[in-house]
């Protein structure tokens, strides 16, 4: 595992590995960080807001997130920017410091990537799933590979895609055995009722 710095933007979502994340960015702050991401070709991390607001004073986060790379962006008829990222490899807050600005930058420990696990056959139905979801919204997921038999990218899109609570993304963010996440996703997916 390797530690490295990089600026935060704390939001009420959560990004997953590989998933993509429309953001419209206005906040002087967030502009500058984008701009100068842009410009050294470098990542920012993106971590669930546990306490605090998207503007205004730095918010307190939770301390694992996930890396965010640029994937698109551009001008909004509105005049902001709009960026697509799409996510990187996790990572963990080793500590943070809060500029004058009130950007945060991290010291974070990179997470290693889970390992490429086929999806076991009792969840195969979960593929068919976020494969109808994934057709729903297409448009977010072109230019974006599908691996639709690979366990931890399938826990990640469903994750994602549900209609949980951000607390339950989180844990699922959290969690590092993919065939688990598929297995307590099941469990939610009962709760939830839907047809899989």
């Amino acid at each position: 595992m390797s530690e490295r710095a990089v600026p935060l933007f704390p939001l009420h979502t959560v990004l997953f590995p590989d998933g993509p994340l429309p953001l419209r960015v206005f906040e002087p702050r967030y502009l500058d960080m984008i701009s100068a991401c842009l410009r050294k070709g470098e990542n920012f991390g993106i971590s669930l807001i546990r306490e605090g607001n998207e503007t205004g004073k730095a918010a307190s986060t939770h301390e694992i997130g996930t890396l965010a790379n640029i994937h698109d962006w551009h001008m909004r008829h509105d005049g902001l920017l709009g960026v697509t990222v799409r996510g990187g490899e996790r990572f963990r807050i080793v500590r943070e410091h809060v500029q004058s600005n009130q950007l945060v930058v991290a010291e974070v420990e990179v997470l290693a990537h889970e390992p490429a696990t086929e999806v076991p056959q009792e969840f195969l139905m979960l593929a068919d799933l976020v494969r109808r979801l994934i057709g729903q919204i297409s448009f977010r997921y072109t230019d974006f590979p599908l691996r639709f038999g690979d366990a931890s990218w399938l826990g990640f899109r469903l994750a994602e895609l549900l209609p949980i609570k951000l607390s339950q993304k989180q844990y699922f963010l959290q969690l590092t055995d993919p065939v688990v996440r598929l297995e307590r996703l099941c469990a939610v997916l009962d709760q939830l009722e839907l047809q899989v």
